[in-house]
């Protein structure tokens, strides 16, 4: 019987310039996040959880439409801030993103775009990554090298990425349209959630507004003033489509709270 021939052992090619790489996946702690009060699959009828139902079913017919009116340009596009810092914002971006991976057939991205302060990735338990802005600094950063799938099958993120003193011009560079565009269009069925910065903190926020198809201003009961909404409100009024959630407030004498996002 003839010795069997011995292949040599080749080394595995690099991966070429450009070449599509499988997004990395990681592990969101959804025990800790019921334990928070936040809205996750297996946590139940918890008053966030029907809040938050409430809150994202107008949000989804602007983006997908129904039987009398056609979806609005981007509606599938939905910046979550507020006015001032410390309203919740964050907060209400997870439970949303949260909430709306729960349908049946829509899947969800979640951005981190308050670059400066970025909290997504702390809310959910997870460390700092590469994201947003790398996208945009490095030509050679892609949309699939950074995005981070989870274990709720129908949740992704997109981390804020690196800070950079130039964050504004960054998002209202055509890399940024492209960007938008691409996110936008690539999956009829997906609905990007943006963590954005508060409006009257920094420009980046009405600026990244300018670029969305839903706004939702983020408003804290019994803090923020008359004049920060309203001066919000002049921040992003060549937006159409803008809802509020008003935060942290009291619903019965006994003290109880509804709707309490920090």
């Amino acid at each position: 019987m003839d010795k069997p021939t011995e292949l040599p052992i080749l080394p595995v090619p690099p991966a070429q310039p450009g070449a599509l790489t499988p997004p990395r996946c990681v592990e969101l702690n959804l025990a800790r996040l019921n334990q928070l009060g936040m809205v996750t699959h297996d946590g139940g009828r918890t008053p966030v959880a029907e809040d938050f139902r409430i809150i994202k079913r107008p949000l989804l017919r602007n983006a997908r439409g129904d039987n009398d009116t056609p979806p609005i340009r981007h509606g599938n596009l939905i910046i979550v801030t507020s006015a001032l810092p410390g309203e919740g914002k964050t907060y209400c971006a997870v439970n949303l993103a949260m909430s709306i991976a729960m349908e049946m057939d829509i899947t969800v991205l979640l951005v981190d775009a308050d670059v400066a302060r970025p909290s997504v990735l702390r809310v959910l338990g997870l460390p700092p990554e590469p994201g947003l802005m790398d996208i945009l600094l490095r030509d050679k950063t892609a949309l699939s090298d950074v995005i981070l799938r989870t274990n709720v099958s129908t949740l992704s993120i997109l981390p804020a990425g690196r800070a950079n003193k130039h964050t504004t011009e960054l998002l209202a560079s055509r890399s940024m349209s492209s960007l938008l565009k691409e996110i936008a269009e690539r999956y009829a069925d997906r609905i990007v959630i943006f963590d954005s910065p508060p409006l009257l903190l920094t420009t980046e926020a009405s600026v990244l507004a300018a670029q969305m198809g839903q706004i939702v201003l983020v408003v804290e009961s019994e803090r923020t003033t008359q004049h920060d909404v309203k001066e919000a409100l002049r921040r992003i009024e060549h937006c159409p489509n803008v809802s509020l959630i008003y935060n942290k407030s009291k619903a019965f004498p006994a003290g109880e709270y509804y709707g309490y996002y920090d």
